[in-house]
């Protein structure tokens, strides 16, 4: 990733392909006014479809069993698009970004303070159990409205301890770093772990009354 020299490139050794989805001019005619199906259907015959280029898959039914098995395959997610609308340079709403979500509980072992006009607190501190250790897996700043940062930053200040209860990984330290004991279940829908074991894009669901702390270990797809 992030190689722009052909000639570098070609020294990884990685295979690479070049997905094509969609066509704005065919010589000098510009066809970005043409609905997507008619483009999608003006794309196919262009160009010998032959390594490594490839025409990127897309179907106009059953979208929703599709995102269903492009997450089930671990896949980033989806992107749909209106088969009526034009080509349009910048956003649109014809055209959504559907991310693949995973959920999971995580333990809240700390939060950091709010900055600015936000109320309650900035991002809870999560870790999950594993042999007794309690591991950092990352910090969570979205999700809540204003009754639920007040409503969690009342109940981890009751909670609060001098000590850092994550034994494992490397929390956040210092000016504006707040350690809780480990007693809050939080549940996180989150898109990937990364390969340092931190969540990457958590978003904050609710908490969970039902689940110990001591029984959230990091569960595999």
């Amino acid at each position: 990733m992030h190689v722009s020299s052909p000639e570098q490139a070609r020294r990884t050794g990685v295979t690479v392909y070049y997905y094509l989805f969609d066509v704005q001019a065919i010589g000098d005619h510009d066809v970005t006014a043409l609905p997507l199906r008619r483009r999608k259907s003006l794309l196919r015959p262009l160009l010998t479809w032959s390594d490594p280029l490839r025409l990127t898959a897309y179907r106009y039914r059953d979208g929703e069993t599709y995102y269903r098995d492009a997450c089930a395959h671990g896949w980033e997610g989806l992107i749909a698009k209106r088969v009526d609308s034009s080509y349009q340079h910048g956003r649109s709403r014809d055209w959504l970004k559907l991310k693949c979500e995973r959920r999971q509980e995580l333990v809240i072992g700390g939060w950091t303070d709010p900055r600015r006009t936000r109320p309650g607190l900035g991002a809870l501190l999560l870790g999950y159990f594993s042999d007794g250790d309690l591991v950092y897996a990352g910090k969570v700043g979205t999700g809540f409205d204003t009754r639920t940062l007040e409503a969690l930053a009342r109940q981890l200040t009751e909670l609060r301890t001098p000590t850092c209860p994550f034994t494992r990984g490397a929390p956040p330290t210092g000016s504006g770093v707040n350690w809780a004991r480990p007693e809050l279940v939080a549940e996180i829908a989150f898109t990937e772990w990364t390969a340092e074991g931190r969540l990457r894009h958590p978003r904050f669901l609710g908490l969970r009354r039902d689940k110990p702390a001591r029984e959230v270990v990091r569960e595999e797809p």
